[in-house]
């Protein structure tokens, strides 16, 4: 065997001892660890327990009153914008053909008024040309 293949395994074999030894280094130093922690007692459990449970059901509650009274009021806010939209789009189309009507008689008088003026223009020069 060559030197370079001895070498090689000499080191694989250290490696091999240095990982055993941080897994059993790892194993007591959280052996250790989990003796430091301070657990709660049977009573503490429970009331924590109780308390988070409380909570959610809580919550859960406040969420399903908000969700319900925001689903009626969208079911009828959206009810009533149509009636709305549709009263408002009835009373707007009202509202155009009478502006409509109103400023295409107002034209029309205008157009009227105009051509008088011109009528009566005409004719005073036809009359002084002659004269």
């Amino acid at each position: 065997m060559p030197k370079d293949a001895k070498k090689l395994d000499s080191k694989k074999q250290a490696s091999k001892k240095q990982d055993s030894k941080n897994k059993k280094h790892f194993m007591k130093d959280f052996k250790a660890e989990l003796k430091r922690v301070i657990w709660p007692t049977p009573k503490q459990l429970v009331n924590n327990t109780v308390a988070v449970i409380t909570v959610v059901l809580i919550t859960a509650v406040i969420v399903f009153v908000l969700d319900f009274v925001f689903e009626s009021m969208n079911t009828y806010g959206i009810d009533k914008l149509k009636e709305v939209v549709d009263t408002s789009d009835n009373s707007l189309i009202n509202g155009l053909n009478a502006i409509d009507l109103d400023s295409a008689i107002d034209e029309t008088n205008e157009l009227a008024t105009d051509t008088n003026t011109t009528n009566e223009t005409t004719n005073q020069t036809t009359n002084e040309v002659a004269n």
